[in-house]
Order: structure tokens, then sequence, then C-alpha cells
């Protein structure tokens, strides 16, 4: 038995596989303690105990660390002059037209940084050795800042990590673990490097606590932390690795979409995944999209994520008046905590209330009817709005969904055309527990015929976690060019790195024929700063010409090139590949519904016909205007869509 578990910010996903059925669940979250809903949801959920059962977990407790500035107390070391490197940074600017231009927080404070006097050069050899008695002052130094964590980040550290290894046997037992660049980040770049290495050390000791309350609670039920690549660690290794988590929950949303694209033959999508606290978006041409570009605040993660952009367009995205008295939706967010109005606490008008007072949910199905919605008070709260933009009710709602729909286009734009692929020529898959009351419009919008909403959709994250395996992935800094660029002198160097993988990992218990192995490079024109990434394979040159060729629009075929990172991505198979019929906790009983309900449409309020999606067979052909409403989810097809259940549950429209 295998539970996979997503901790959004508004609701806690829960799926349970087992060999001939399966159960999802869903509990609003506590985001000052998210462990308590897990707890809360996994009795609910297994009243019988969780004896046999494995969890896979996609926690954003990482991810709140770093957006709160609540991480650990780190001690940055690094070589002498390179102080300053982490404020620095690259010198870009977010929002490039500003006048006055902002950064994110700081991680941590100038005061925290113990320069070293060291040197290595790009080519490994030592310019300056690394003395003892500079061994004995930085640990002086580094143990009067009294860090919970060290990062350890010295120049060119990738080509020769002896002083790293030789800082970390000195501060080892101050009582903070430390964590090397050349461990984390072997690359070239000394900001990615730095940023990356001084995030897994903000972010593991409070990853680690967590950990800690897990196994506290449940010391018996083996538990794996879904990481940002799609894959997943065994909880012993995963607190020790706290920055490849922070992409954990979209990115197990991301691989779920994958497995049901590939069971449909339907490998070229355009995801949407839509909580109640923001919308993550993807793009899927015949295989998971990966990028070792991702930054947070303007902090590159380095570490390969599955290539996710993130809006803050959820269910739960708060409607305001700017200064200039102008619409505006989120990106704040009413989370779980008050919630949206209609939850009963929150005061401030969401989304989801707009939706609610336009007759796209239905009460009796909200969270399989366990959580009653509170319609008088979002009625006073949208009249109340709706007055100070001198707006019926109705205009005021159909603003809020017309922003957000707007926010989430761009966001597929983003992803799509500006990266030279026609959104036309994929299936637009929506998820998430808000995702379906848009998706018919976006796809009108953007031109896509084809629309794909999974069995399930309002848990499929946390069915993507539950069918995971094991991934880790390896990295080592090239910079082979020339004669030297050659196939056979990859295949050596991805020979060695592989076997120093497997071996690490087969330290871990891990057997090695129970692992495969996917090879890429990263690959750049001589004279540029950026890479890109292409397949291991003796084609390695004509695919990167072809890959910057769709990217830009040209290539240079007569240029040199230049290997700069070699990337090895290690896999274990999950446990099974189908999936067993899914059902909702309370059994999958149809609750009391009407056969039409009041629905706000373009063209004013109209009877829809309401339809209740465990119930219909396969086949069963679906017309708009309709809802389509299930425990978790409910679809709103627009009027000009129709469409059918396919013998898997899912729903096809075009």
């Amino acid at each position: 038995m295998r539970i996979g578990i997503d901790t959004g910010g508004t609701f806690t996903d829960f799926v349970l596989l087992q060999r001939e059925q399966g159960l999802v669940h869903k509990a609003p979250s506590t985001p000052g303690d998210p462990l308590a809903a897990i707890l809360r949801g996994l009795g609910e959920l297994c009243p019988q105990g969780l004896d046999g059962a494995e969890v896979v977990h996609g926690t954003t407790v990482g991810t709140n660390a770093f957006l709160t500035r609540s991480g650990a107390r780190v001690a940055l070391v690094t070589t002498a002059g390179f102080e300053d490197v982490l404020f620095i940074g690259r010198q870009t600017r977010r929002h490039l037209f500003a006048l006055e231009p902002t950064r994110a927080p700081e991680l941590l404070p100038r005061h925290q940084v113990v320069g070293v006097a060291e040197r290595v050069r790009a080519d490994g050899s030592v310019l300056l050795p690394l003395a003892e008695d500079e061994l004995a002052r930085v640990r002086r130094e580094v143990q009067a800042l009294q860090p919970e964590a060290v990062a350890v980040c010295l120049l060119h550290a990738y080509a020769n990590q002896a002083h790293e290894q030789a800082l970390a046997r000195i501060l080892g037992d101050l009582g903070a673990p430390v964590y090397l660049s050349s461990r984390v980040l072997p690359e070239i770049r000394e900001y990615e490097r730095t940023c990356a290495t001084v995030l897994n050390a903000y972010l593991a000791p409070v990853l680690e606590r967590y950990l800690a309350d897990w196994s506290g609670a449940l010391p018996q039920v083996p538990l794996f932390i879904q990481q940002s690549n799609g894959g997943f660690l065994p909880a012993r290794k995963a607190w020790a690795w706290g920055l490849a988590t922070l992409l954990s929950g979209p990115a197990g949303g991301v691989a779920g979409a994958f497995k049901v694209g590939r069971d449909l033959d339907s490998p070229r999508l355009l995801t949407l995944d839509m909580g109640g606290t923001s919308a993550d978006v993807a793009l899927l041409d015949g295989e998971l999209p990966f990028t070792h570009e991702h930054t947070l605040e303007g902090y590159p993660l380095g570490l390969p994520v599955l290539d996710i952009h993130t809006v803050g367009a959820g269910g739960g995205s708060i409607v305001w008046r700017d200064r200039g008295g102008a619409l505006r939706v989120g990106p704040q967010s009413a989370g779980a905590d008050p919630g949206p109005v209609c939850y009963g606490r929150g005061e401030q008008l969401t989304v989801t209330d707009a939706q609610l007072f336009l007759g796209r949910l239905l009460p009796q199905t909200f969270l399989g009817g366990r959580m009653a919605l509170d319609e008088a008070a979002t009625r006073r709260a949208v009249a109340r709005l709706a007055a100070h933009f001198s707006a019926t009710p109705e205009e005021l709602c159909g603003a809020v969904i017309r922003a957000a729909k707007s926010t989430m286009a761009k966001a597929l734009q983003a992803v799509s055309l500006e990266r030279g692929y026609d959104p036309r020529d994929f299936t637009l898959l929506s998820f998430g527990g808000a995702g379906g009351l848009h998706v018919c419009e976006l796809a009108r919008e953007l031109g896509i015929r084809r629309i794909l909403v999974p069995a399930q959709a309002g848990v499929l994250s946390a069915l993507g976690m539950a069918r995971s395996g094991l991934r880790r992935d390896f990295s080592r800094t090239l910079l082979l060019s020339g004669p030297e660029l050659t196939f056979p002198r990859l295949q050596q160097a991805r020979d060695s790195l592989q076997r120093e993988a497997l071996e690490e990992l087969a330290a871990d218990g891990y057997p090695r024929e129970a692992l495969t192995a996917a090879a890429s490079l990263e690959l750049r024109y001589a004279g540029q700063s950026h890479t890109l990434n292409v397949p291991l394979t003796p084609h390695f040159q004509d695919d990167f010409h072809r890959r910057h060729r769709l990217l830009y629009g040209h290539d240079f075929s007569d240029r040199l090139l230049e290997g700069v990172v070699l990337r090895l991505a290690l896999q274990a198979p999950p446990p099974a590949d189908s999936t067993p019929t899914l059902s909702p906790l309370r059994g999958g009983r149809a609750p009391d519904l009407p056969r039409r309900h009041r629905v706000w449409l373009p063209q004013g309020w109209e009877e829809a016909p309401v339809l209740y999606r465990p119930d219909l067979e396969p086949g069963f052909p679906v017309q708009g205007p309709a809802l389509v409403v299930e425990d978790f989810a409910t679809i709103l097809v627009s009027e000009g869509f129709r469409g059918a259940i396919t013998p898997q549950g899912h729903l096809i429209l075009s």
C-alpha cells in the first residue's frame, strides 16, 4: 500500500493505492503545523492503521521557510575576496523598467560570511595552499557566529574539492551540519553554486526538524520525500537536500500529468494545475521538461527541476482594488486560514467566492460535502465590493474570473509561444481543484482544440507522487571543446560519473540492477555564456544546433562547440505502472444533486445540466454548457465544447 500526500497552501491531498482499489481524500491544510492536517487525514483515510504502507510526500516546508525567511542561521565560508558574490549576484533586474527596483530579502547578513585565504585555479591546480593556521582561524570565526548550518563554497571547488573537504573536517564537530558546494552543485558559475549551497544549508535544518516530527508521530511508516525533479528520496537522505524539495508539490502534478498523457498516447501536453493558492503550468513535448535555470525570488536553484511556471492565480487569490481604482486579482492568497469568504472565516473576496456566486460551485459536492460553504456571506462580500466599482455583482464576479483567466493565459503563453511552440499543437490538460472551472475558456482564448481533464483531477499531484520512483541527479563540469569534444571522450566521462553515482546509491541500499541511467550534456557555442541541454547521443552536436534553431530562430553550424557540464540521472521504476480505480473516501455515493443548476454564463443566467462524474459511464457524451461535478473538482463545460468519458474515466473535450 502506497500513499501519496501533497501539502498545498489551502488543502492537503491524499491518494491511497492498493493492488485492487484506490482511495482519494482531501483535508484543509494547517499552515502553522502542516503535520496536523496530514495526521488527521491519514486517520480518516486509514482508520485501521498504516501497517504495510509507505508514504511519498510532497511538502511545502522548505518553500514556506524560504518565502518567510525563517530558515536556519547560516555561516558562509568562501574564498577571500569573494565574500560579496552572494550579494552582488548577476546584477539583473527582475522588472527592467521599474523606477525603484527592489531586491529579494537576503538569506543571511554580510557579517556571517567568512573569507578563507586559499586559491584554486580553474584547472584544479592550487595557486594558494590552505594553511593549518588559516583553518584554525576560520574555525574560531565560524564558531563565534554560532550557526545552525555552514555552507562552504570555494572558488573552482568543482575542479578540486580538497580545500572544501579540509574545511569540512575542521568544522565538522561544531554541532552544525556542513554543506560543500563540490557536493551540492559541482559546476562552474560561482554565483549559482554559492546560491545553491547557501539555500541548501538554509533549508536543510528546517526540513530535518519537520522529518523528525514525522518519525516521532509515525515511526514505523517508510517515508519518501518528493523532489523537484519528479522523483523521490528516502526521508533519511532527503533532509540533507532541502534545496531539492522546493517544487515538490507542482513536480508531482506534472509527473502525474505525464503518466496520464502517456497512458492515452497524448505526449504533447500543456498542463494547468490550479489549486487554492497558485496556478502552475508546464509544456510537455513527449517528455518531462527539465531546467537548470529555475529561480526563486532571483535566487537560482542550480539543480535540475521540472520546468514549471507559477503564477498567483489560485482559487484563494484575493480580489482587491489598487491605488488607481483598478480591479486586481492575486497574487496574494487567502490560503487555508482564513480562506475565502465562503469558508466562513475570511473577509476578503477571492476567485472561489466569485465562482460560487456565479453558480459554478455546488455546496453539496465541495470537499465531498464535508465542508459547508457560506453562500450568504459570499453574497454580502460581493455586494460590498461591487458597490466600490459601481458594478452589478455579476459584472464584478465576471471580471474577477476574466482577470484570473488572463493571468493563467499569459503563463501558458510563456511556456509555449515565448519558447517557439504553438499552443494549438498541444492538448490542454487541466487538474487541481479549480482548474476545470477555467479550462474551456483558456482553451478558447489560446486556440487549443483539445482538452483533457483526468479522473480525480483534484488530487492528481498526490497521485503523481504515489506513482513516482526514486531519482538522483549527478553532474560533473567538463569544459571540453574542439578536438576534445568527441562522443568517445564523453562516454568515458559518463562511465566514470556513473560508477561513482552507483557506488553512492549502493551504499544507501539501492541495488545497481534496479536503476536506469540517462545522461545529457550542457553545450554552448564558443564565446557564449549560457548553455542548452541535449541528450548524450552520437548526434549530440546536431541535436544542439536543432534545439538552438528552435528556441532562437537561428544556429551557427560552423561554430566551435563547448561541452560544459555532463549530467546523469539515475532512476528506479515505480512499484506498479497501472493505477487502480480511485474512489472518494466516502465510497463514491452520489450526493443529492439537482438535474439542472442556475449558472452565470457570458450571455447571462442559464439553467445548465449537472452531471455527477463518478456516475458517467465510458462513452457518455458531454456537451456544454454543463457542470460536471465530483468531490474534489468541478468542470464548467462552456458552450461550443463537447466530448466524452474515456474507458479510464478521463474527460476529453474539443
